[in-house]
């Protein structure tokens, strides 16, 4: 069982203009998230560019968010990878560093059968004993974790929740049905979040909460307890938000939404460069109707 519901923020990794980690910046915005009601901090997950960051520095970033954080709302760690072996080294240290779960991505780019992402698993989750959230993503790893392979891993004690990001909330209603009783799904599609909740998931791992923590919150809970009046309200307000942080390949247009809200650099690791300039407007229009000031 975990209890971590609502918003939680898949924190982009601020960087300098030269790729370097900026921990200043990320120091704000950890507590930016804190003041504006951000439910737990998702930490070095597809949003926070864990592909171009080295084994060392995902393990120092992890330290230190858990410093920083310091016990304020939960840390989730992203501890994914396509070779089993280091996806068990990185959740091992998230584990010792004090995390509160993992968020293990489904192996990507090697396309394992539906047998391989469960002995996947299932290796990491009977040698590491951290609460883990499977992350199904079809559209980034090339391969789909179908509902029953779920079911199975839901059996394992300490797997505890699925980030389902495929957007099909009719997905989400046949995951509810067939997996554990104590197993939870997480939204992981911005623009479907709100019916997620309102079909059973109970929160939202966002990439909009970066921009707007404190509305995103707000939405989260009011489908949390069925308000689907007021759900829609809030949701409406970040529709165009949530189109415009993807398109192109996240987390660009996010960083460049935060760079000019002043909050980070426009820093960015190859092979991912700067928001498009013809994309920059609509970016700004959306920020500007979801309640941004600029």
């Amino acid at each position: 069982m975990i209890n971590i519901r609502g918003s939680m923020v898949a924190i982009v990794t601020p960087m300098l203009d030269d790729g370097q980690i900026d921990y200043q910046s990320l120091d704000s915005l950890i507590e930016f998230h804190i003041k504006n009601s951000t439910d737990a901090i998702v930490a070095i997950g597809s949003t926070g560019e864990s592909a171009t960051l080295s084994f060392l520095e995902h393990n120092s970033l992890i330290k230190y968010f858990i410093k920083k954080v310091a016990g304020r709302i939960p840390v989730i760690a992203g501890t994914g990878a396509n070779s089993t072996t280091e996806a068990y080294e990185l959740t091992k240290n998230a584990y010792e560093s004090g995390v509160d779960a993992c968020l293990l991505v489904v192996p990507y780019y090697n396309k394992p059968t539906q047998e391989g992402i469960y002995l996947h698993y299932k290796t990491i989750a009977e040698k590491v004993d951290v609460p883990i959230i499977l992350y199904n993503v079809p559209g980034r790893t090339a391969v789909d974790m179908e509902t029953k392979t779920a079911a199975r891993l839901s059996q394992i004690k300490n797997i505890v929740a699925i980030k389902e990001a495929t957007g099909d909330i009719n997905r989400i209603k046949d995951i509810l049905k067939i997996c554990s009783d104590d197993f939870v799904i997480y939204s992981g599609d911005d623009g479907s979040a709100a019916d997620a909740i309102l079909s059973g998931a109970v929160g939202n791992i966002s990439v909009t909460a970066n921009i707007v923590p404190a509305l995103m919150s707000r939405m989260c809970k009011s489908a949390l307890i069925g308000d689907n009046k007021q759900t829609k309200i809030l949701n409406d307000s970040m529709i165009n938000l949530h189109k415009n942080l993807f398109t192109q390949s996240n987390p660009i247009p996010v960083k460049w939404a935060l760079h000019k809200m002043g909050m980070i650099d426009n820093g960015i690791r190859l092979p991912l460069t700067p928001l498009s300039t013809h994309l920059h407007q609509p970016l700004l229009d959306a920020m500007t109707e979801a309640g941004v000031i600029l």
